[in-house]
């Protein structure tokens, strides 16, 4: 009977050893505090950034699956190494935005009167529009065209109706970079894993009223994801949107109550200048 429990005993410790070394694989993202990046962290990865940091999400229910942006991606990009350094909204919009600029109430506002004019070869014009990416699949990006070489820009509008600090956790391949409100809050150059799985947990503020985000993936090649979610609490306050729209018009109409922006004379006016009462 001894030998038993003495075998019994001994399982029960080598499967313990087994959960605890798939808990150090799996459950130890990184939490990034103190946003929004400085401009000498605008293009740094994050410290520390390993594969030890990977995080398994596949359960959670909250992840993203609509977005506003460009109907197609930015191709031929040269690899994302090169690509991340360039801002291609500006490029694609002679100046009229940046990204930074894209991040804010005035900057998504823009979007309604003219297209991004790409080169020929980069994808050529792409209108607005609302698309929808499968969490799951390691390959969301892919979006009728080129699999290798491509940039995805993505956007919503998170109404909250207070203030607010939020964990974000996106999952992505590869170079990740997002703006909130006309502030860079994230950029690794790192790819997650897959596809519901993250590096980074990141704390981020969002204001009383609409904020936008901005969301670029650059993809090199093989896997193309992006995703993202927020904590559980935040997703129970907040709305994000698109939420029943299917194309930029009804995108448009949807978020009518959050896109009043007062002129202050400032180059780019952030959702600090809506007043929503």
């Amino acid at each position: 009977m001894k030998s038993v429990y003495g075998l019994t005993f001994a399982i029960a410790i080598v499967f313990a050893l087994v959960i605890g070394t798939s808990h150090t694989v799996f459950a130890q993202a990184n939490d990034i505090e103190g946003g929004p990046l400085k401009d000498d962290e605008l293009l740094k990865d994050p410290d520390p950034n390993g594969d030890g940091l990977r995080e398994s999400h596949a359960n959670n229910k909250n992840w993203i699956t609509k977005w506003y942006g460009p109907d197609g991606n930015y191709e031929n990009n040269g690899g994302f190494q090169n690509s991340s350094k360039r801002d291609l909204i500006d490029e694609g919009t002679n100046g009229k935005l940046t990204e930074t600029k894209l991040s804010t109430a005035a900057g998504l506002n823009l979007t309604k009167t003219f297209d991004m004019e790409w080169k020929a070869g980069n994808g050529g014009t792409r209108k607005w529009t609302v698309f929808e990416l499968d969490p799951a699949d390691g390959n969301n990006m892919n979006r009728g065209g080129p699999v290798d070489n491509i940039d995805t820009y993505g956007m919503i509008v998170i109404h909250a109706p207070a203030a607010r600090k939020a964990i974000m956790s996106p999952a992505h391949d590869d170079h990740a970079q997002i703006w909130i409100n006309g502030e860079k809050w994230y950029n690794n150059s790192r790819w997650t894993g897959a596809a519901r799985t993250i590096l980074h947990n990141v704390e981020v503020e969002l204001q009383k009223g609409g904020n936008v985000l901005l969301y670029r993936c650059g993809e090199s090649g093989g896997s193309a994801y992006f995703n993202l979610h927020f904590d559980d609490a935040t997703h129970d306050a907040v709305t994000i949107y698109p939420k029943d729209a299917t194309d930029k018009q009804s995108f448009f109409d949807e978020i009518a109550p959050l896109t009043a922006v007062e002129p202050t004379g400032k180059l780019t006016t952030t959702w600090a200048d809506i007043k929503r009462k």
